[in-house]
């Protein structure tokens, strides 16, 4: 995999105006980055250039789990993962905006990595090598949190992990929901409750009497069952997990007994800003077509983009993406410099960077106009790859308390 320095995003087309791969520019956020940032920068343009350019997102499930499989690969051997494994969340942050640019699946292989690794990276433990693995490139890794019953409050999952006599370990029984990279992970992260009578003394982090633990599981453990896929509209590798009595060592145990919240919100506020930056990525190229359509397109004998209301609709997606590039950035220099807690920022940047990116996509399609909502057309898929943004890791009415609930505490929750 090519990697020069002096390689630059490509544009999509060869009639391309300036800027094209602007979700890659760091002129905006300059600010914020160091000189490491914009060699990294080239590195994920070279991949996007080799691997992504020419090869839209898959159409159908299965398609797209076949993808996501390649490219959990294809990112490894190019060095993507090194801000994962670094701790770099500017890095990361570049990373996601520069994929989401050019494939909403990539990024999402990127985010899911990113999300399976964490944990391990956070506690300095790594049960088997997976994170290793994963960062690799030679494991794909799966968060499984969520439950049916059990959402953006988290504390409320029933799946349970069973003491076993003898130090033996665990048994895992239970089920999670909304699981990506379901039924082709090959380890997954698994939070479940431990009775509170059996939680050691040595616990740290139990909440409110809740005894969340976190697990490393592999997939091809006797009991891990792939219950089925969920299909989205956007073809992204998601579905659903059950646990039936999987037996687990108490090596898999990531962190203390009881810990497993903790560990599983520091990883989601760690990475939060990035799914801002992702947010970033899908809007910038949404914005980047409705500017090359309204200079190409003539209706009524005038460029379109001589419209006032045009330009308005152009202006207005713009600012919104300078404001929500720069809200993430803030947040990921402030991780990076050294901040034990970042959730009051990261929260800000997900919720104003997603719901920016919805109206600039959206604004894209009325500009556009028929041809916005061909399925042929990047912006059409835009469309349904970006909804899913202002849900998973805490939708913005959850980032909205946190904001709230942090300035009237007057502290960073």
């Amino acid at each position: 995999m090519p990697r020069s320095a002096t390689r630059t995003l490509p544009s999509p087309t060869p009639e391309a105006p300036a800027g094209a791969g602007q979700g890659l520019s760091l002129d905006t956020v300059a600010a914020f980055v160091e000189p490491a940032h914009h060699d990294y920068r080239e590195r994920v343009a070279a991949f996007c250039c080799d691997c992504l350019r020419g090869a839209p997102d898959p159409t159908t499930d299965d398609a797209a789990r076949v993808r996501a499989r390649q490219l959990v690969r294809l990112m490894g051997d190019a060095g993507l993962y090194a801000p994962i494994a670094d701790g770099d969340a500017r890095g990361c942050l570049i990373a996601r905006e520069g994929l989401a640019w050019w494939s909403p699946l990539a990024d999402a292989v990127f985010a899911l990595q990113a999300l399976a690794a964490t944990p391990a990276l956070l506690l300095g433990h790594d049960p088997d090598g997976w994170a290793e693995r994963a960062l690799a490139g030679r494991a794909m890794g799966a968060f499984a949190m969520t439950e049916w019953g059990a959402g953006s409050d988290v504390a409320s999952m029933t799946t349970q992990a069973a003491r076993r006599p003898s130090g033996e370990g665990y048994a895992l029984t239970g089920g999670k929901a909304f699981v990506s990279n379901a039924g082709i992970a090959d380890f997954y992260i698994v939070f479940a409750k431990i009775s509170p009578q059996f939680v050691k003394s040595d616990a740290k982090g139990t909440k409110n009497g809740h005894s969340v633990s976190c697990f490393v599981v592999s997939s091809d453990k006797k009991g891990v069952v792939f219950v089925k896929p969920f299909v989205m509209s956007a073809p992204h590798p998601l579905g659903e997990v059950r646990f039936d009595d999987c037996l687990v060592p108490e090596s898999a145990r990531l962190g203390f007994e009881g810990s497993g919240l903790k560990t599983g919100l520091a990883t989601l506020d760690r990475l939060r800003p990035t799914v801002a930056a992702a947010a970033c990525g899908m809007a910038g190229r949404a914005l980047w077509e409705a500017v090359r359509h309204a200079r190409g397109r003539t209706q009524f004998g005038a460029p379109l983009g001589s419209f006032q209301l045009i330009r308005q609709k152009l202006a207005a997606s713009a600012t919104e993406l300078d404001a929500a590039r720069l809200l993430a950035f803030r947040a990921a220099w402030k991780k990076d410099r050294g901040a034990d807690r970042i959730t009051q920022e990261a929260a800000m940047a997900k919720s104003f960077a997603t719901e920016a990116a919805q109206r600039i996509v959206d604004r894209a399609v009325q500009v556009l106009g028929g041809r916005g909502v061909l399925a042929e057309h990047p912006v059409d898929h835009l469309y349904r790859s970006v909804r899913a943004l202002r849900i998973y890791e805490g939708t913005t009415e959850v980032q909205q308390l946190i904001i709230g609930g942090a300035l009237v505490k007057g502290r960073d929750e």
